[in-house]
């Protein structure tokens, strides 16, 4: 059994309160280790410890330095990979087979691909003229914002933690992290390659609890805190915004989805078939970018869908360490309950069920775990709930329609706008309908391609601002102007 401590100052520490809570694992429901809950004593250590760090050797170091050291960081995740893999494994229940091909591999290289992508970005400068005919030269300078309170989710734990992590601290911020209660391990793993790596105290923080009145709430309205950046559903987005608002503290937050998957009948189907099974049931659906409404052209809708449920009935449910498993059971029994819920609620609403809709016998050793089967839907109204909110697991609904124009409106029509996928071989149209989509992310003939060069984020309900690339300067650091009168 492990213990998960938060990591202070570059120490592990207990809570002073004794208070802690239960880490299960997902597959069998049994107990990995006890959670210390930070109450504001840890919080306010940890914030304290990385408002300090600001001024002592971090800041000292150069650009090139600090990539060095962030370089330094990504291998040593790689060194210790098997570990980190079990550790998210068994947080997570994810077969082996993603998280060692996604999950730890990307979460390391998030280090060295955002300091390096950081770390050559230019600045701006202009010459002006002056009444007096000698001019002035402006300058733009960028600094590190300071304390960046980091909120990170379950479906993803390490990669999409350290997709905030890498570039803030490639810009000379400190942080403080609260993972999520459900996937505290690689997080508090982290703190020991840290160490290792030689990262100064205080410069990486973690604490552990929950969001009202626990941790997440004293870490987001602690006044020493510069910024937030959040992934995780709208409403407690909402809730962190209205804390960041006092102080006039700057955030950046990637929320929910209700994602749709546009297909042509002029499309490869066997890709859109290949692609739209992914973005809707890889990670058991809990993927913030994943299809839950699929829309296909008329003509080749009864064999999108017979398709579709072919590949579905090939999903092989099994523990993380079975190799020929890829599909694992959701992230807790909590969040079983939800999809769940909307499960029984697609019955309600008069749905045709394809295939799946309810909860796997898996036997003795594993029935205690959140297990959920793989969903197809048709038949449901525009109108449905089920269509309209977010749910968060492997399921899809599956709908005809007849004109570009229709189908524009259809996947317009929701309050989120995170991501889409056009499935189309007719480059003007993809283009046409990319263009008019309401999100931050469309792909054409791809899902979840992610070049980290590039602007990340949402629109509507889906998020505020953009990550990745040089668009997290913007949020990582304040941009001065020199000017010099020459």
């Amino acid at each position: 059994m492990k213990e998960f401590k938060h990591f202070i100052n570059g120490e592990y520490v207990a809570s002073a309160s004794g208070k802690t809570f239960e880490n299960r694992c997902p597959v069998d429901n049994s107990l990995i280790g006890p959670v210390h809950e930070a109450g504001e004593v840890e919080v306010d250590a940890a914030v304290r410890a990385a408002k300090a760090a600001l001024s002592g050797p971090w800041s000292k170091l150069t650009q090139a330095q600090r990539t060095e050291m962030l370089n330094k960081v990504a291998d040593r995740i790689n060194e210790r990979f098997d570990e980190f893999l079990e550790a998210e494994c068994l947080d997570t229940g994810k077969p082996r087979s993603i998280a060692s091909h996604i999950d730890i591999p990307r979460g390391a290289a998030n280090f060295k691909a955002f300091s390096e992508t950081l770390a050559n970005h230019p600045t701006e400068g202009f010459r002006m003229d002056t009444p007096d005919g000698k001019g002035a030269l402006n300058v733009g300078h960028r600094t590190p914002k300071g304390v960046i309170a980091v909120i990170s989710p379950w479906n993803l734990p390490l990669l999409l933690m350290t997709f905030k992590v890498g570039p803030a601290l490639a810009c000379g911020n400190t942080v403080v992290v609260k993972p999520s209660e459900e996937t505290p391990a690689t997080t508090t793993l982290l703190g020991e390659v840290m160490n290792e790596c030689g990262v100064p105290a205080g410069v990486f923080n973690v604490v552990h609890g929950f969001g009202p009145n626990s941790a997440g709430e004293f870490l987001t309205t602690h006044p020493l805190v510069n910024a937030i950046t959040f992934t995780g559903e709208t409403r407690t987005g909402e809730a962190i915004m209205r804390a960041a608002s006092v102080g006039l503290r700057n955030i950046s937050m990637e929320c929910g989805g209700k994602n749709p998957g546009i297909v042509f009948a002029d499309c490869d189907i066997e890709k859109a078939v290949e692609g739209t099974m992914r973005s809707a049931f890889v990670n058991c659906g809990q993927v913030c970018l994943g299809t839950e409404r699929v829309y296909v052209e008329r003509p080749i809708f009864e064999k999108f869908l017979s398709r579709m449920k072919e590949e579905v009935a090939k999903l092989r449910l099994g523990r993380p360490e079975d190799k020929e498993a890829n599909f694992g059971p959701l992230v807790s029994l909590e969040h079983r309950d939800k999809v769940k819920y909307y499960y029984d609620l697609a019955r309600e609403e008069g749905a045709t069920i394809e295939i799946g809709g309810g909860i796997p016998d898996m036997g003795a050793e594993l029935n205690d775990g959140a297990w959920i089967e793989p969903t197809i839907w048709t038949g449901l109204s525009d109108e449905a709930r089920v269509i309209r909110e977010e749910i968060f697991g492997p399921c899809c609904h599956i709908r005809p329609f007849d004109t570009e124009e229709e189908v524009i409106k259809l996947a317009n029509d929701t309050d989120y706008g995170l991501a889409c996928a056009i499935w189309t071989e007719n480059s003007a149209r993809a283009v046409r309908v990319a263009e008019q989509m309401e999100v931050g992310l469309a792909w054409v003939n791809s899902w979840f391609l992610r070049d980290l060069r590039t602007a990340f984020g949402g629109a509507k309900q889906s998020g505020i601002g953009r990550e990745g690339g040089v668009h997290g300067l913007e949020f990582y650091t304040e941009l001065k102007n020199i000017c010099i009168k020459l």
